[in-house]
């Protein structure tokens, strides 16, 4: 059966206070730096300074221009990543940290060609922070991150975020899903999704870049290779406030078309939490700023509960939406959001959906999703989609929050 276009308005839901709370303290993970852009030629990277306290270790690259950069966590065990693009390593860097009681080892090699990847081994439990800066008297452009024990008060600050009192932009995570070694679904015609959901993103991220009160990041801008867990610790290191995922759909049988946005599942919300409760003592602020470390199992337990319903509510309620929108430019698969248990959903403190954007299977939907004005049209509708929701389930402290409060009073 082809669904025809249809038009519908989001099912109306019992608003979830916990959602608005747990959204506005979610993550107090390490915010990713602003990143310049980097030029054609690799960048030399030429050195690497240590220092470190009780309480922070600091690791400054020297570096021949401004570098592309991201920085993120990984746990079990406790581990900062830290990669750099387009760069040229000139000589290996340290394997150890003098004086550091955060960081146990450092490691690093090239990945995907150009790029240099330095993973830090961790003792215990510690929050990145990383900054560009550029020449000043005897040094020439570093790349600064910190290492930051929970806790103090330089990690509860973050990085880039708005002084006490002042408002924020809401952060959107955009995951354009595959990459590199893993093309996605294949079209008829070779086309390949891994490329359409980039350019989506692209535009998504473009148009949520114009548009005032938000701050996307894409946790992948090129053609590189992500594992699902990898893409969920960019999104937090970013302290997201929602994920938006971007597929394309695929089926054995050709005439299958349609678009459809899919939410977490409980299945698959408890399966992730038997995982984040096993690991709790490493999970430090993982659900809004909480800690589970230290408390009993039934307390954890029920604050994870509280905190993965009030998440996939949120989710389903934006899906909805998103999903209206997307149904004035495809004919939808799937007439109201779906639920499964992708791993990237898996977040217990940030909506998160993914959008099948439609089937690459089919030989006109593939030949849709390769014009430039369709792939517009998608990311456009996904971006209303996230207005309609945030114009009232904004986050207190969020500039968006504030102008619909001042717009309603």
């Amino acid at each position: 059966m082809q669904p025809r276009h249809t038009r519908f308005q989001p099912a109306r839901r019992r608003p979830w206070p916990v959602a608005r709370v747990l959204a506005a303290a979610a993550l107090l993970a390490a915010a990713l730096g602003p990143v310049p852009a980097a030029g054609a030629e690799e960048t030399r990277l030429t050195g690497l300074r240590m220092s470190a306290t009780d309480e922070r270790s600091r690791l400054v690259f020297e570096l021949g221009a401004p570098v592309r950069h991201q920085v993120f966590t990984l746990s079990d065990p406790q581990r900062v990543v830290i990669d750099i693009e387009d760069v040229d390593l000139v000589e290996s860097l340290p394997s150890a940290a003098p004086g550091s009681s955060l960081i146990r080892r450092i490691r690093s090699a090239p990945r995907d060609g150009n790029d240099l990847r330095v993973v830090l081994d961790l003792a215990r439990a510690g929050r990145p922070k990383s900054f560009l800066l550029e020449p000043a008297a005897q040094y020439g452009h570093r790349l600064v991150v910190d290492v930051i024990a929970p806790g103090t008060a330089t990690a509860e600050a973050g990085a880039g975020q708005p002084g006490a009192g002042s408002p924020r932009d809401l952060i959107i995570a955009i995951d354009p899903g595959h990459g590199g070694k893993d093309p996605g679904a294949i079209g008829r015609r070779g086309t390949h999704e891994k490329d359409i959901v980039l350019d989506i993103g692209r535009r998504l991220h473009d148009l949520l870049e114009r548009t005032p009160g938000y701050k996307p990041v894409m946790t992948r801008e090129r053609d590189v290779y992500l594992s699902l867990r990898e893409r969920i610790a960019r999104a937090r290191a970013a302290r997201a406030d929602m994920f938006i995922s971007l597929h394309a759909d695929a089926f054995r049988d050709g005439r299958a078309r349609g678009s459809s946005v899919y939410a977490l599942s409980l299945n698959g919300a408890s399966s992730e939490a038997a995982k984040w409760l096993a690991d709790r003592e490493n999970s430090a602020d993982l659900i809004g700023g909480v800690t589970l470390d230290d408390k009993d199992e039934m307390v954890a337990s029920v604050l994870l509960d509280l905190s993965q319903t009030a998440t996939i509510e949120s989710s389903l309620n934006v899906g909805e939406h998103v999903l209206a929108e997307i149904g004035d430019v495809n004919d939808l698969h799937k007439h109201s959001v779906q639920q499964a248990g992708f791993v990237v959903l898996k977040s217990p403190d940030i909506p998160s959906i993914l959008v099948e954007t439609a089937f690459i299977s089919n030989p006109q939907e593939e030949a849709e999703l390769r014009r430039d004005s369709h792939q517009q049209a998608l990311a456009r509708a996904i971006r209303d989609g996230i207005q309609r929701y945030f114009e009232r389930k904004a986050p207190p402290g969020t500039r968006i929050y504030a102008r619909n409060r001042a717009s309603s009073g």
